[in-house]
């Protein structure tokens, strides 16, 4: 047995060094390529400005110049008026035992295995309170083990799980809905089955509701727990970072997060009870709305006048696609949803539903608006002068890329002390290439809502197309829960 297990572990140590060899000629490659991009920009530069030329004397050319200039701008503005607010960013402080409020936490699972038991094992760990934290497992009508992974964490976590489960698979809204209508706490928490948290994670997370009164609804932070299971996890990470550590943050300053990540998310009970049943029930064009529940939460609590936060430290990290099939699903739930609730969100968002300045609010919505509008346009535009001169026009995209990227690059370098920000250069690509069609795709599909992944072990919460703001709108100029 000592020796099967020592030779476990030299076959792990193998896997992990092929993995970081593997990892480093990526980036080499990546570092290569932004090079060759750069001298073939300047070798094409007299080209490219000839083909400028060529285009203002075109009525279709000058339009085109005229709709990227004001599309690049936006961003640019965008970028520099975030850029502001993530410097003025602080999570707030975490408080003592005795001042935090009582939390309940929601875990729904369908089909969800072994690693439901990982996630209410992380939960039972926190280091919070006994007698104010209260963990609720919801079984969605699971086909599969997922109930007795869930009795096992009862059985061996005692009273600190209440376990549930539901004779037939309703859906994420239903289950959720089921765990609240049995939480005790003055905080709901909702926590995805595929993800695990910090034993800091809840205290941090509930910390800002005892501090500030007219905080309605908290966002943690989102990382990828299996980011060593192929290259897009790892792409995923980097993004995923740049989503909340920028976006959000940014969005926090104003009051507004955009959307509560339904992996790791709180919302004051006195706020969700009266809009339970509106959530729970919405439809849109005539049909349930069975995604997007996380957003569709988050613009409630907007539109009763409460404040949305953003909680840096409030860190869960949760399961992402690993196949490029499922990636699409997601991204496509996450487009379908986040189109959804911006027109929901546009029937309150110039009314006066805040006491306090609602501007920040109503700037989120109309770039959030322009996006949603112009990114597909955009993206058709550039394709079709792509084929006319394609190698000048594929090295500026190219050069776009790099440029949008290196926020993303940059920030992940700082908050990790690693190269694999790299990857955010890599994804600018991907998107262009691979996930360019998911905006307009979602805009002509907007009426289907399907979960399209609900089930699968590589499922997350909602994060919104924000995640994606800069990336699929700059070339999509370059983007995610």
């Amino acid at each position: 047995m000592s020796n099967l297990r020592q030779n476990l572990i030299v076959f792990s140590k193998s896997l992990s060094s092929k993995g970081y060899q593997f990892d480093m000629i990526i980036k080499i490659s990546i570092c290569l390529a932004m090079v060759s991009i750069v001298v073939m920009d300047i070798f094409f530069l007299e080209r490219i400005a000839m083909i400028r030329e060529e285009m203002r004397q075109n009525p279709y050319g000058r339009a085109f110049m005229l709709f990227a200039l004001f599309f690049i701008a936006i961003n640019i503005i965008e970028f520099l008026w975030r850029l502001y607010l993530v410097y003025k960013y602080k999570p707030a402080s975490s408080l003592n035992d005795n001042d935090l409020l009582s939390c309940s936490v929601v875990v729904p699972a369908f089909n969800e295995g072994k690693q439901v038991y990982m996630t209410l094992k992380s939960l039972a760990e926190s280091d919070y309170p006994l007698n104010k934290l209260q963990i609720i497992a919801v079984d969605d009508g699971s086909s599969d083990d997922t109930w007795d992974w869930i009795s096992k964490a009862k059985r061996e976590l005692g009273r600190k799980i209440i376990a549930i489960k539901l004779p037939q698979n309703k859906g994420k809204r239903h289950a959720l809905y089921s765990g609240f209508q049995q939480s005790t706490g003055d905080v709901f928490v909702t926590v995805d089955s595929d993800s695990e948290v910090k034993p800091d994670t809840l205290k941090n997370l509930i910390s800002p509701f005892a501090i500030n009164s007219k905080i309605g609804a908290v966002s943690g932070s989102i990382r990828v727990l299996n980011r060593n299971e192929g290259i897009i996890p790892k792409m995923l990470d980097v993004i995923f970072l740049f989503s909340f550590d920028f976006i959000r943050a940014s969005q926090s300053m104003v009051n507004t997060v955009m959307c509560t990540p339904g992996a790791l998310s709180a919302y004051r009970k006195d706020v969700v009870a009266p809009v339970l049943l509106e959530w729970l029930n919405q439809t849109f064009f005539g049909k349930p709305s069975s995604i997007g529940e996380d957003r569709a939460m988050t613009n409630l609590i907007i539109r009763e006048g409460y404040n949305v936060f953003y909680q840096q430290n409030s860190v869960a990290f949760t399961n992402v696609p690993v196949k490029y099939t499922n990636l699409c699903k997601m991204l496509l739930r996450w487009a379908r949803s986040h189109i959804r609730e911006t027109i929901v969100m546009s029937g309150f968002i110039f009314k006066k539903f805040r006491k306090d300045s609602a501007l920040g609010a109503r700037i989120n919505f109309i770039l959030s608006s322009i996006g949603i509008i112009l990114s597909p346009l955009f993206i058709f535009v550039t394709i079709s002068f792509c084929c006319w001169h394609i190698v000048e026009f594929g090295i500026s995209i190219l050069i776009g890329i790099i440029f949008t990227s290196s926020m993303a690059s940059i920030l992940y370098a700082k908050r990790c002390g690693n190269s694999d920000g790299l990857f955010a250069y890599l994804y600018g690509v991907f998107v262009l290439v691979s996930l360019s069609w998911i905006s307009a795709y979602s805009l002509v599909t907007l009426h289907h809502s399907g979960w399209l992944t609900r089930g699968n072990s590589t499922k997350t919460g909602n994060l919104s197309l924000e995640t994606n703001r800069f990336y699929l709108n700059f070339d999509e100029v370059k983007s995610g829960k």
